[in-house]
């Protein structure tokens, strides 16, 4: 179609290219009257693709909120490092970040130090030289209705996404072990190198088989074009969702763009938006074109919206169409709430703190005033039509979470949970990808059991747990609380953590309160992957002990999961350069520092 004006409107070339794919630019303005124009042009297969680069193009809706650049204006978000890309076996571009260590003190050897390679998924957030707005690069994806990443990796085809995370995975750990033996440090080799020997690095065919096996997912809307692909499942690395969204309480939903770059400033695996309040569908849509990183939702919201907030007035229709719409827009993910039956809420009536869930609140409602079962779980198999259509990952909903440690491990919360069991294998049976929410709260001595019984009742579907929380008290610190239970249950195989942040039981999370979450559970995943012996998870803990016993404070601020507040509470008390080659802290002082008396200690063997 050649570039034409249709009332003021300008429309660019569109392309069409092999598979149905087709790539487009809208020139400039009203996105609705392109949606129109180019689902009429092509109709027939190519209609589903229509809205696919419809929604491409609505971003121009939203194009001052959603691709300002909160990065350009913070030096706090700027990732550490350098922008590095290794290529996956199907030739795309991975991002990472190189962290290019300094050399060791003179008096302690002067040894040269190796490059560092860690996962990068700020997108074009946090390139160099990017300016106050960016739009994001789109990657080629089949149409609706093609294969999903289930049925391709069943017929043995290792596809573009599973190479990309293979990739991602390995984060050059090859270009690392080079980096050090060319780096002469015989100190750091000896240690490190037998580590890197027994690694086997990931590959697009390993991957695959993962996912064949339904041990591991890949969010990856066919809608979702803005789209860096990641991997969850217990043998990965362990992943970290950012929760966030607008409620009743909300001034401003373009506010949400800027917890979204704090989330990936973090290292925000995926993203969910739970908005319930105002503008919820130019929140998602806002979200969706501005993120690189897999997104997902809870359409029981929307449907409570579009229902007039009476819990009582939602059908099966209504939350079919918005079902259909949040896939149509490129929703990764989405948590449905089919596993809370009629016949589970009567067990909930001893509960200490009853449901806490908001989804599994309003099923609980609707099921109790109508005496009927819950219509997801009687329309399970055309969610699963619309989820395979899309290729949108369902993440069965744990509508009968905890809320309470009186609560944990009780009968209702693991009724619900063999209940996603069964509609765990009844998605496999269509192709359809899955995760399984978890608990809650959750005292210590039974974090453990969770995972075990997910595995067993889910056939080790990929396990997604909020927290747990391993105690109630802890109100403006259940971050902490969270995290520690995010540590345990991850070490005992859970595969992605949902964040909780300082503000959980208080109030609505600001991009401050974002940060402190994020951080808290980078710091959980990252000690279950040690605890699991993830490849490579602890070489980054070693090099931070190598940096720490030789002063090289500039390393330590790098190679710290939050590099700006690391800096900025040594500059406290020590500001200026000189202080940033000091053999010691303001902890202990030039004279009590145990490390530089540790290097004293044979000194006069050297």
């Amino acid at each position: 179609m050649a570039s034409k004006r249709v009332g003021g409107t300008v429309f660019s070339t569109v392309e069409k290219h092999p598979s149905h794919r087709i790539r487009l630019r809208p020139a400039s303005g009203n996105a609705a009257l392109f949606h129109m124009l180019f689902a009429v042009h092509f109709g027939g297969a190519y209609r589903e693709q229509a809205f696919l680069c419809a929604g491409r193009a609505r971003q121009f809706l939203f194009q001052d909120a959603m691709m300002q650049n909160y990065f350009f204006e913070n030096a706090d978000l700027q990732p550490v490092g350098e922008k590095f890309y290794v290529r996956s076996e199907h030739g795309e571009s991975v991002p990472l970040r190189r962290i290019r260590l300094t050399d060791t003190p003179a008096c302690f050897g002067g040894a040269k130090n190796p490059d560092f390679f860690i996962p990068d998924v700020t997108g074009p957030y946090g390139d160099a030289g990017s300016g106050d707005t960016v739009v994001l690069p789109c990657r080629q994806r089949p149409v609706p209705g093609s294969g999903t990443q289930l049925a391709r990796a069943r017929s043995g085809e290792v596809t573009p996404e599973m190479s990309f995370v293979a990739a991602r995975e390995n984060a050059n750990l090859e270009g690392f072990k080079a980096s050090l033996l060319a780096s002469g440090n015989a100190k750091l080799t000896a240690r490190l190198l037998p580590l890197l020997e027994r690694i086997e690095p990931w590959s697009g065919e390993r991957v695959r088989r993962q996912i064949a096996a339904r041990t591991a997912v890949i969010p990856a809307s066919f809608c979702h074009p803005e789209l860096e692909p990641t991997v969850i499942g217990r043998h990965f690395t362990t992943k970290v969702n950012a929760n966030f969204g607008t409620s009743s309480s909300s001034k401003d939903w373009r506010e949400e763009g800027r917890k979204l770059q704090e989330a990936l400033a973090r290292g925000a695996d995926t993203v969910m938006d739970l908005s319930t309040g105002q503008c919820i569908r130019e929140t998602r849509e806002m979200i969706l074109r501005a993120s690189p990183v897999p997104v997902g939702t809870v359409p029981l919201y929307e449907t409570l919206e579009r229902a007039g907030g009476d819990p009582l007035a939602m059908t099966w229709e209504i939350f079919r169409d918005v079902m259909e719409d949040q896939a149509r827009a490129g929703v990764d993910y989405m948590t449905i709430h089919a596993g809370l039956l009629e016949a589970h809420v009567e067990l909930t009536r001893q509960r200490l703190t009853g449901i806490v869930s908001r989804g599994g609140g309003m099923m609980a409602r609707w099921m109790r005033s109508f005496r009927r079962e819950n219509f997801l779980y009687e329309h399970f198999e055309e969610i699963l039509e619309i989820a395979r259509h899309y290729d949108v990952t369902l993440s069965l909903g744990d509508g009968l979470r905890s809320g309470s440690i009186y609560d944990g491990n009780d009968k209702a919360q693991f009724a619900e949970l063999k209940t996603l069991g069964e509609l765990n294998r009844r998605a496999g049976e269509r192709d359809v990808q899955v995760m399984i929410e978890g608990p809650g709260h959750i005292p210590m001595p039974g974090v453990a059991l969770n995972s075990v019984k997910e595995a067993e009742l889910c056939d080790d579907a990929p396990f997604y747990t909020l927290g747990p929380l391993v105690t109630d008290i802890g109100a403006g610190y259940d971050h902490i609380t969270a995290a520690i239970g995010g540590a345990m249950i991850g070490a005992a195989g859970t595969a992605m953590l949902c964040y909780v942040t300082p503000k959980e039981h208080l109030g609505l999370p600001d991009s401050k309160d974002v940060r402190e979450g994020m951080v808290a559970f980078k710091l959980a995943a990252h000690a279950a992957d040690v605890a699991r012996g993830v490849p490579g998870a602890i070489l980054r803990d070693h090099l931070m002990s190598d940096a720490r016993f030789e002063f090289r404070w500039a390393d330590q601020f790098s190679l710290a999961l939050d590099p700006a507040r690391a800096r900025e509470y040594h500059d406290v008390t020590l500001p200026g350069a000189a202080s940033q080659k000091a053999h010691f802290c303001s902890m202990c002082g030039p004279k009590f520092c145990p490390m530089k008396l540790a290097h004293d200690l044979f000194d006069g063997e050297n």
